[in-house]
């Protein structure tokens, strides 16, 4: 076979030289046609769009077109033609085809509609059908965006561990890291577990969380994000829950509560725009196949300004509805940590636009948190959408080390392990805040899907670590 160049279906479907020589490679999504002609739809990953080659029978072996079935990837040199028919105007009369990888007749995405849940057992396969091309191809982009948003604006990309001995959220839900042998393990005196041994000297976990080395890292360079894998041992089956997942999350000197409303508010429209202009035939596809509300969704959420609503106005308007007879599946009081069906509502239902939800009750808050002068609440903010509830969670941080160390020993938060954390307070504290966005998060709201784990190449979830 002649070795051509190889040219990209998303390139190729956009030149007009036709009658040039080009050489395509990808996987066979469909193959139809006659005893004259036989048409193979192939795509290789750069776009949602197939390329057609259309091989006429007489030019080739019959063995070798047999074995041409779904899933074949094949290179393909022929000449650009004009597309006679409709969904393309341009189509590969081929010339020479070789099968780079035959595939049998047992491969489990043959021509017929699967499940999500089906696709989810062939986690390492689903990758080639058009839907998982499409939301991991938006899923990079958002990547992109991310990083385009905070380079602009002059913050520092700051890789923090992913092995801590600090628990970020104080919930205790951490994986815990070792190399102790689980088969014999060494004991003090008072039965507790002897981590001397161990490789860190210490109990050590997966992170929840980078925030707090990144408010380190925003009292030295102004503003830094984070952007890397997280971890939490919840054991929750829900569709928008996973054991690891990943998270953006900046941190800035000086900002108080309103600016990290503001920078938060322009970072996820950043995201969105970039998705509708950069990704726009894959949200279509998705928009088309899954959710045909999901480009309106997303054009609204650039449309006006999000609402700033405090929580406890926001108790007031979902108490007035269970007053007009709107049914919870949980109560509603002063206090509460509000569930999805509770934001979703002031998001779908009472404001149609997403809603950032501010002072929180002290108590379902973590200690970390700047208290507002009221004594009962904190500067925290969640910022609501639709079909999603909440999708970024922040505050202004607690910049006075003695309120910071009343907190926490209210709270019984054991702080061995975190004085360097406290010396942020103790030496130049400044004002500061910041918000983590589950990336997960964002992608159920751009690309449309319904479970959280349909927008990860390989999820992580309680009884499930395959591929």
């Amino acid at each position: 076979m002649e070795r051509i160049a190889r040219t990209r279906i998303s390139d190729l479907l956009k030149r007009e030289d036709f009658g040039s020589t080009i050489n395509v490679k990808g996987w066979v999504r469909t193959k139809r046609g006659s005893k004259q002609v036989t048409f193979i739809a192939i795509n290789d990953g750069s776009t949602i769009h197939n390329i057609q080659i259309v091989a006429d029978v007489a030019n080739f072996d019959e063995e070798l077109l047999k074995s041409i079935t779904t899933g074949a990837c094949l290179s393909v040199n022929g000449t650009l033609a004009e597309s006679v028919g409709s969904g393309q105007h341009v189509e590969l009369q081929a010339r020479e085809i070789e099968i780079l990888g035959t595939c049998g007749n047992d491969y489990p995405l043959q021509k017929k509609g699967h499940s999500l849940e089906f696709l989810r057992e062939v986690a390492h396969l689903r990758p080639r059908t058009n839907t998982f091309g499409a939301v991991f191809r938006i899923r990079h982009n958002m990547a992109i965006a991310i990083h385009q948003f905070f380079h602009e604006r002059g913050f520092y990309y700051f890789h923090t561990p992913l092995i801590t001995a600090s628990d970020c959220e104080g919930a205790g839900q951490m994986f815990q890291v070792t190399t102790l042998d689980l088969n014999d393990v060494k004991r003090k005196d008072d039965g507790s577990i002897d981590y001397s041994a161990d490789f860190f000297g210490k109990p050590t976990s997966l992170t929840v969380s980078g925030q707090l080395e990144g408010e380190l890292a925003a009292t030295a360079l102004g503003a830094i994000y984070t952007f890397g894998p997280t971890f939490r041992a919840e054991n929750s089956n829900t569709p928008r829950h996973l054991a690891e997942f990943w998270m953006i999350e900046p941190e800035v000197a000086f900002n108080d509560i309103e600016d990290n409303m503001a920078l938060a508010e322009d970072f996820i429209k950043h995201c969105v725009r970039w998705a509708l202009d950069k990704c726009y035939d894959d949200v279509k596809f998705l928009n088309d196949m899954f959710d045909k509300g999901l480009i309106e969704r997303l054009k609204g959420v650039l449309d006006g300004e999000f609402v700033r609503l405090k929580y406890t106005d926001g108790i007031k308007i979902l108490e007035q509805a269970v007053a007009d007879g709107h049914k919870f599946e949980f109560p509603v009081f002063w206090g509460m940590d509000l569930a999805s069906e509770h934001e979703r509502f002031l998001v779908e239902d009472h404001f149609k636009r997403p809603v950032i939800l501010t002072d929180y009750p002290k108590e379902i808050k973590a200690f970390y948190m700047k208290q507002n002068d009221d004594g009962k609440t904190v500067r925290a903010m969640d910022v609501l959408f639709p079909k999603i509830g909440e999708i970024i969670g922040g505050s202004e941080r607690e910049a006075d080390y003695d309120k910071l160390m009343t907190r926490i020993k209210e709270l019984g938060i054991p702080m061995k392990d975190m004085w360097w954390y406290l010396d942020t307070r103790r030496f130049g504290s400044c004002p500061h805040s910041g918000f983590g966005l589950g990336f997960e998060r964002l992608l159920l709201f751009v690309t449309g899907m319904s479970n959280i784990r349909d927008v990860i190449p390989f999820p992580r979830t309680p009884n499930n670590a395959e591929f």
